[in-house]
C-alpha cells in the first residue's frame, strides 16, 4: 500500500469512528485513527460530558486504548476527522487539527514509539486534508525524554 492509500484508509477509519461519537452538547463529532507499526488501526471518538472539563477528545480516547493494550510504543501515524453529522455524512470543509492537550497526549505516544509521527487532519466532508509531522504541530515539546525516561 502506498503512502497516499495508507493515509486515505486511516482517514476513512477516523471518519467511521466519528459515527460513534457521543456529542450531545456540541453536536460536533470527531474520530481519530491510530496506525500502529504492525499495520493495525485503533480508533477513538470524542465523548462529551455535562461537566465539560471531563470531555474526552477522540485522540485521547484512542491513545488510552493503545496504552491499555500495552501498545503505547507502537504508534506510527494518526488521522483526525471531524464535523457535524447529517445522515451518513459529516459536514465541514476545514481540516480538523488536534487541540493542545491532544498534541501533548500524541507526543507522549510518539516519543515512546521513537518516531516523529505523521498527523493527517481531514475535513468532515472529505474535501481537504493537511498532513504534518507532530513536531510541526508541537515544536519543542515536553515529554518522557525530558524526564530522562527514554533516549
Amino acid at each position: 500500500m502506498n503512502r497516499n492509500d495508507e493515509r486515505d484508509a486511516l482517514i476513512e477509519a477516523a471518519r467511521d469512528a466519528s459515527k460513534r461519537a457521543y456529542a450531545p452538547y456540541s453536536g460536533y463529532h470527531v474520530g481519530a485513527a491510530l496506525l500502529l507499526k504492525n499495520g493495525d488501526v485503533v480508533t477513538g471518538a470524542n465523548v462529551e460530558n455535562a461537566s465539560y472539563g471531563l470531555t474526552l477528545c477522540a485522540e485521547t480516547a484512542a491513545v488510552a486504548k493503545i496504552a491499555n493494550e500495552g501498545w503505547i510504543g507502537e504508534l506510527a501515524a494518526v488521522a483526525i476527522v471531524g464535523g457535524r453529522p447529517e445522515g451518513d455524512a459529516l459536514l465541514g470543509s476545514d481540516p480538523v487539527h488536534p487541540c493542545g492537550r491532544c498534541r501533548q497526549i500524541l507526543n507522549e505516544a510518539a516519543e515512546r514509539s521513537k518516531t516523529d509521527i505523521l498527523v493527517h487532519c481531514a475535513s468532515g466532508d472529505g474535501s481537504a486534508v493537511k498532513s504534518y509531522r507532530l513536531s510541526e504541530l508541537l515544536p519543542a515539546a515536553f515529554g518522557p525524554k525530558d524526564l530522562g525516561l527514554i533516549d
